[in-house]
C-alpha cells in the first residue's frame, strides 16, 4: 500500500478504528491493509475469553483489545453459542431457526454468562475515534445509543444488520437505519450481502445451477457522515473519511469529494485533487 494519500493529506494523527465484537471469525476486516502499514490504530472489544485470547495472540503494535461487552450499561447475559459467531446478548429466535434450519446447530446456546455491559461513551480507555466497526449479533442498536457523544467524532460506521430478525427482540434494518440517519450518517455501500434459502429448500437439495434462492438475510453496511452537508465535519474528519474510503472500500469518488472540500477550505495545496486523480489513473 502506498503512503501517497496520507502524505498528501497530512492528518494530525493516525486513523483510529474501534471494533466492537472483534471476534476474528469472518475474515479480514476492512481496515487490515491500513493497520499493516501503520496508517491506523485499533481498539477492539471482545467479551468471549477464547476469541479475546486469539486476538491478543495475533495482534500487532497498533492494536489494543479489551474484554468489555459494549451495550446499554448495566447487567446482562451473554448467550454463548456452539459457534462463537452466534454468541450474543440476545437469545436466538426459535421461529427464525425453523425457517433457516441450517443455523440451528451453530445457534445452540451452550451456556449463559452473567456480565456487566459498558456504554461506549463511558469507556475510560477509549480516545476519539474515526471508524466504528460493529458485529454484535443483533445488539447493535444498544451500542449506537450508548455512544452518541463519541460517535459525533466518527465519520464511518460499518455495521452488520439483519433484514430478518434472527434473535429475540432484535432491531432490524429499518430501525437501525433511522437511528444512524438521526446521528448524521447516511448509507454509502454494502461491504457484504448475505442471501439465504428458506426451508424446505436448501443448498443441499438445490443444484448450484438450479433456481435462485433470493431471501435477503443480513448485510454488512457502511454508513458515512453526511457528505452532502459537510459543514458537520471539520478538516481532520474529512481527512480520515478520505483515508478510510480510499484504503478500506476503494470508494475513490468519496475520497475525491473529501479532497475537493478540503481544497475549498484552503486546507490542502491547490493541486491536491489533480495529484489524486493522476495517482488513481496511474493504477493506485
Amino acid at each position: 500500500m502506498s503512503r501517497f494519500l496520507v502524505n498528501l493529506l497530512q492528518p494530525e494523527r493516525a486513523t483510529h478504528v474501534v471494533d466492537v465484537g472483534a471476534n476474528p471469525v469472518d475474515g479480514d476486516p476492512p481496515y487490515k491493509a491500513m493497520l499493516l502499514q501503520g496508517l491506523c490504530t485499533v481498539t477492539g472489544f471482545e467479551p468471549q475469553a477464547q476469541a479475546l485470547a486469539e486476538l491478543n495472540r495475533r495482534k500487532g503494535p497498533h492494536e489494543t483489545y479489551l474484554p468489555y461487552a459494549i451495550g446499554h450499561g448495566g447487567p446482562a447475559e451473554l448467550n454463548i453459542c456452539r459457534y462463537s459467531g452466534w454468541t450474543s446478548l440476545l437469545k436466538p429466535r426459535a421461529a427464525a431457526l425453523e425457517v433457516f434450519p441450517q443455523f440451528q446447530s451453530n445457534a445452540t446456546v451452550e451456556s449463559v454468562l452473567a456480565l456487566h455491559t459498558q456504554r461506549l461513551d463511558d469507556v475510560a480507555e477509549l480516545t476519539a475515534f474515526d471508524m466504528l466497526k460493529i458485529d454484535v449479533q443483533g445488539a447493535e442498536l444498544d451500542v449506537f445509543q450508548s455512544g452518541v457523544e463519541r460517535l459525533k467524532q466518527a465519520v464511518v460506521i460499518q455495521t452488520e444488520m439483519s433484514f430478518i430478525a434472527l434473535y429475540e427482540q432484535q432491531p432490524t434494518f429499518g430501525a437501525i437505519d433511522q437511528v444512524l440517519r438521526g446521528m448524521g450518517f447516511v448509507p454509502h455501500c454494502f461491504a457484504q450481502i448475505k442471501h439465504w434459502p428458506i426451508a424446505p429448500l436448501s443448498a443441499s437439495n438445490i443444484s448450484p445451477n438450479g433456481p435462485r434462492l433470493n431471501q435477503l438475510l443480513e448485510a454488512d453496511m457502511v454508513y458515512v457522515k453526511d457528505f452532502v452537508q459537510p459543514v458537520t465535519m471539520d478538516n481532520e474528519q474529512l481527512k480520515h473519511l478520505c483515508l478510510l474510503m480510499h484504503h478500506g472500500y476503494q470508494s475513490f469518488d468519496l475520497s475525491a469529494r473529501c479532497i475537493d472540500l478540503l481544497l475549498q477550505r484552503g486546507a490542502l495545496p491547490t493541486d491536491a485533487l489533480e495529484r489524486y486523480v493522476a495517482y488513481l489513473n496511474n493504477g493506485a
